[in-house]
C-alpha cells in the first residue's frame, strides 16, 4: 500500500460508489466473513486469485455443500475447466480478487482471457472481493503501475510463462504468445447498489 493512501476515505469512495466496503483485521476474519454472506446452497463461480487461496477460502468453499463451479479441481480436462468457467459467469455469487483499488474508489483488474473481469462486471447476482491493503493506491496512475510492476510480472512467473516480465520483474508490453496482460478494466461505480461487496485485509494478500 503506498504509504499516503488514506483507508477510511477509500472505503467511503467505495461506498459512495454503490460497492459495498468491508474490512477484516486479517485472512481469518475475511475468510469467515465470506461463509457468513454465502447462502448454504449458493451456486459460486470462481475468478483467478492468489488471495482467496492464501486465507483460506477456496479450502472453505470445496469442504461446504455449495454449488461451486471450481475450474481449479485437479485432474479435471480443458474442455471441463472452460465449462465450469462459463458456468461461473451466471452464478448466484462469484468469488475473486483486484489488482489494486484507488483511493478515489475504483477497482482495476488486469485478466487475461475476461472470464473474471466479465462476471465481475455483469452477470452474477453478487460479487464479492477480497483485497490485501497493499492493494490500495492514491489514484489511476499508480493502480497501472501496481498492475505493470507487481502484479503482472508475479503472475507471469506463477503460471510459469515464459514472459520478458519474468525475466525483468516489469511488463513491457510484450508480444509473447503466452501474455497474460490482455485485458484491462476499471470500475468506477456500480449502478446496483450492493452487487459488489469488497472486503479488505490488513494483511499484504496476493500480488
Amino acid at each position: 500500500m503506498t504509504e499516503q493512501v488514506d483507508v477510511e476515505k477509500t472505503i467511503a469512495s467505495l461506498k459512495h460508489h454503490n460497492i459495498e466496503a468491508l474490512r477484516a483485521s486479517d485472512g481469518d476474519e475475511c475468510r469467515k466473513m465470506v461463509l457468513d454472506i454465502l447462502p448454504r446452497d449458493a451456486s459460486i463461480g470462481m475468478g483467478g486469485s492468489t488471495t482467496v487461496r492464501q486465507i483460506g477460502l477456496l479450502d472453505a468453499l470445496r469442504a461446504r455443500d455449495y454449488e461451486l463451479h471450481d475450474q481449479y479441481e485437479e485432474g479435471i480436462s480443458a474442455e471441463e475447466n472452460q465449462r465450469r468457467r462459463r458456468a461461473g459467469l451466471t452464478a448466484q455469487y462469484y468469488i475473486t480478487g483486484v489488482n489494486a483499488v484507488s483511493e478515489a474508489g475504483e477497482l482495476f483488474f488486469l485478466d487475461g482471457i475476461g472470464n473474471r473481469v466479465a462476471a465481475v462486471s455483469y452477470g452474477p447476482e453478487r460479487v464479492i472481493l477480497v483485497c490485501g491493503i497493499n492493494k490500495l493506491v492514491r489514484d489511476e496512475a499508480e493502480a497501472w503501475k501496481r498492475i505493470r510492476e507487481k502484479a503482472a510480472p508475479l503472475n507471469a512467473k506463477r503460471f510459469g510463462v515464459d514472459t520478458p516480465c519474468v525475466k525483468t520483474g516489469v511488463c513491457c508490453d510484450c508480444d509473447a504468445e503466452r501474455r497474460i496482460c490482455n485485458i484491462y478494466v476499471r470500475i468506477h461505480r456500480t449502478m446496483a447498489p450492493g452487487r459488489i461487496t469488497l472486503i479488505l485485509v490488513d494483511e499484504d494478500l496476493g500480488f
